[in-house]
């Protein structure tokens, strides 16, 4: 009887086990933020691109699964302020504006300070990215700022110069106001008489509308994005270059929290966002110049012996921006080597040679 009683306890055990629902994965939430508007090429993508793929590779294991909120657009901060934001706790991840940041994010101006080499986004976006991971100072600059370093962004194909009048030679700039932001502004050191001025990607069109400036050096897929030919008709083609100015980051004390898989999973699609976002900014660069014309601007090539002469005007920014790492101990000179030797192996060679300490 008992061994009857024991086999009928074991079907019923078995029959509870396999009626009973399979565990559900632990929800983990996520707010995301920017102060850029949803409509910005990074922002779009972290929506269509990076929160999808962290939620395929997830749901693969089925342990976990996140709760997404978006705010973007200044609802939670200004574009300035997502590096407070994230180190406040404001939002959990983040897509960083580096520009805006030089003094608690110097190394971050490695692409800024080499201009006129690539005017392509994925080369210059991996070349960062490698940096940032072959040596530890950018990773610890975020680390000061409460944030954990995911990957580098490079949202435009090469900043060009954006004017209310024709521009065909640096004599056309001399005397003039040029909207720029961050290490951008000091390409214009060694032209006689500009001034730049200080703005962000949403503040160009009414600064030149206003008269505030004459010119703005942005990208165009920008100048697409926002309608920058209704005020600024034309557009000189310098090809200064791509320059990293995005930067996914993670709040630490969010990041401490998180599981193992989840940390890996941002890890990996962070760099394939990455990617996904240099390709798409080349992909749209020659459609967007069209677009450009198509809205009413013309625009005028730089030849070589202009470009040589305006980059060999400028001070050696990146000799200055090297010592100025080396001076705190960190391998700044060493960094702008790798960094060139990686642009280099993609087979970009600087009009002016930035690793020289004189030239």
């Amino acid at each position: 009887m008992l061994g009857k009683i024991t086999r009928r306890t074991a079907i019923a055990l078995a029959l509870t086990v396999a009626a009973a629902p399979v565990m559900a994965a632990e929800t983990i939430k996520a707010v995301v933020i920017d102060g850029y508007p949803a409509r910005a090429l990074w922002v779009k993508e972290f929506t269509d691109f990076f929160i999808p793929e962290v939620d395929k590779r997830l749901a693969e294991s089925g342990n976990y699964q996140m709760e997404w909120q978006e705010s973007y657009g200044g609802a939670i901060v200004k574009p300035k302020g997502v590096l407070e934001g994230i180190q406040l706790g404001l939002g959990d991840i983040g897509i960083v504006t580096t520009i805006f940041h030089n003094s608690k994010l110097p190394s971050q101006a490695i692409s800024a300070v080499t201009p006129f080499i690539a005017p392509d986004a994925r080369a210059v976006a991996k070349a960062v990215d490698e940096i940032a991971k072959e040596f530890p100072t950018m990773q610890k600059e975020f680390e000061a700022q409460n944030q954990v370093y995911l990957a580098t962004g490079v949202v435009l194909d090469t900043y060009q110069v954006f004017s209310k009048t024709p521009v065909n030679t640096l004599a056309d700039l001399e005397g003039s106001k040029v909207a720029g932001a961050g290490m951008n502004l000091r390409y214009l050191e060694g032209i006689e008489g500009a001034a730049g001025v200080r703005g962000g990607l949403t503040d160009f069109y009414n600064m030149l509308q206003t008269g505030l400036v004459d010119h703005a050096m942005l990208w165009p897929e920008a100048a697409k994005t926002f309608k920058i030919a209704e005020v600024a008709p034309y557009m000189l083609r310098a090809d200064l270059g791509a320059v990293n100015s995005k930067t996914v980051t993670v709040n630490k004390d969010y990041w401490d929290g998180l599981p193992e898989e989840v940390k890996g999973v941002l890890q990996e699609v962070a760099v394939l966002y990455r990617d996904h976002v240099a390709g798409i900014a080349m992909d749209r660069a020659e459609a967007s110049r069209q677009a450009y014309v198509d809205g009413g601007g013309t625009i005028v090539e730089m030849d070589a012996e202009q470009r040589a002469a305006w980059a060999a005007a400028m001070p050696n920014v990146a000799q200055e921006w090297a010592a100025g790492l080396d001076a705190k101990g960190e391998p700044g000179t060493d960094m702008l080597n790798a960094y060139l030797a990686k642009l280099a192996e993609a087979g970009y060679a600087p009009v002016r040679d930035w690793a020289a300490a004189t030239n």
